[in-house]
């Protein structure tokens, strides 16, 4: 081996042990997979990286504040003003992030590291004491100093990835007037590594082999804070250089292929609970030594935050197992006593997406989203029905019914924020979308 792979090797505190040949035709499917598995997690992140700065225009230390209700992005949560931003921070230099004084709504700055960890919220919830004001983003050994007015938040990396979230509420021009006060600057100039370059590869079509040609400096380039990750580590350093043997290359390359590439697209669902038709992720935001819990969510939905901010839940099927498809109708009933708004301190919210891209499926009314601001209608009993149908059910209060496409498969996305202990513990899943038999009763109106 190298002397300046064992370098790297060292500096990712993994043990420096000589590759012999025969180990290089020795490495197991298993192997493969987990290395697979494991360096997807960063790679996504990377991948996001350069398109952040390569196609949208970020600037290192800026804040990017998007207009709300855009629906361009995958899962996108029309509940909330959102602004995004790429932190650097270094040994003499801090970032410091301006937050208003907000009241009566919800917010949250949270920060992800380079493996999609949630590592910092900013909220009233985690700084009762200093909720709004200045805070100083830094390493724990900073030689920063700092004014005696901000609060220091240290984070694990030099590199973190900003979402701001402020609920748009009963008067979403209030909330964007709060949104666009929130202000982010560094102490002084960070020097800021350039990100390694991973391979481009379609969201439908994960990359083979050739994600492995620098996967030593993937590694390098961000520290995982994770446990129990030094194993995972070694396997990818040893699937490395066998995908860079000309003698094993071709082999690796069909593990690849036709064991970690499968493996690594039927996590989305390995990685949920599911109930009523509904699944739920076991983590989201916060990982421990589930690495593939981690890569999953990362690729179904990345920058989740954790369970005490927000839980999430996506319906793919209903009752009988049957994809949801525009040319059905379904309705869903949230017992009395067990509406969604029983579930969540804040806001719940329910959005239809594409199988394809997870965007939201166009329609002429652009309605996208059913919440707690769009005026749903409890039925009688205090109980609650949403419907989901191309056309608007006889009878059917217009805003408790989510148009969907006709003639295509979609998913529902399920949000309840400052979720319930029930929620936080994953005891709680939502009540099953149930056929309604019929669609002669439909009446006329506009096919979605």
């Amino acid at each position: 081996m190298s002397p300046a792979k064992c370098i790297t090797m060292i500096a990712l505190s993994i043990s420096c042990l000589p590759l012999q040949a025969r180990e290089l035709k020795n490495i197991s499917n298993k192997e493969v997979v987990d290395a697979y598995q494991y360096l997807m997690g960063r790679v996504l992140i990377l991948r996001q990286e350069n398109l952040d700065f390569a196609t949208e225009g970020f600037k290192w230390n800026e804040i990017k504040h998007r207009e709300p209700g855009g629906v361009q992005w995958a899962n996108p949560n029309l509940d909330v003003a959102y602004s995004e931003a790429w932190v650097a921070i270094d040994e003499n230099s801090c970032t410091i992030v301006e937050v208003p004084e907000i009241k009566g709504r919800y917010y949250t700055i949270q920060f992800l590291n380079g493996w999609g960890e949630t590592t910092a919220n900013i909220n009233e919830r985690n700084f009762p004491k200093h909720p709004s004001g200045k805070f100083a983003m830094c390493l724990k050994d900073a030689n920063v100093q700092l004014p005696p007015d901000v609060e220091k938040v240290i984070l694990p990396s030099k590199k973190s990835r900003v979402l701001a979230r402020v609920e748009l509420g009963a008067d979403p021009k209030q909330s964007t007037e709060l949104q666009r006060q929130l202000k982010m600057y560094p102490t002084g100039k960070p020097a800021i590594a350039e990100a390694p370059k991973v391979v481009s590869f379609d969201h439908k079509s994960p990359p083979g082999i050739e994600v492995f040609d620098n996967a030593s400096a993937l590694l390098a380039s961000e520290k995982d804070i994770n446990p129990g990750m030094n194993g995972l580590q070694r396997k990818v350093l040893a699937v490395e250089a066998v995908a860079k043997n000309i003698k094993t290359r071709n082999s690796t390359a069909k593990i690849v292929q036709e064991k970690a590439i499968p493996n690594f697209l039927s996590q989305i669902e390995k990685i949920q609970k599911h109930k009523n038709g509904w699944g739920l992720a076991k983590r989201h935001g916060n990982y421990g030594t589930d690495y593939q819990a981690r890569t999953a969510v990362n690729y179904g939905g990345i920058w989740a935050n954790n369970s005490k901010e927000a839980v999430y839940y996506t319906a793919l099927k209903n009752t009988q197992g049957e994809a949801l498809n525009g040319n059905t109708t379904y309705a869903m009933t949230f017992p009395k006593g067990k509406t969604p708004d029983k579930f969540a301190k804040y806001f719940w919210s329910i959005v239809c997406v594409d199988t394809k891209d997870f965007k939201v499926i166009p329609n002429p009314d652009n309605k996208f989203i059913i919440n707690n601001q769009t005026g749903v209608k409890p039925n009688e009993d205090g109980s609650l029905t949403l419907y989901f149908a191309n056309k608007l059910p006889q009878g059917v209060p217009k805003e408790n019914w989510m148009p969907t496409p006709a003639g295509e498969n979609y998913n529902l996305t399920l949000r309840f924020y400052g979720p319930s202990d029930e929620l936080q513990k994953g005891k709680y899943f939502p009540p099953a979308l149930t056929k309604i038999p019929s669609l002669a009763k439909l009446e006329e109106g506009s096919t979605y």
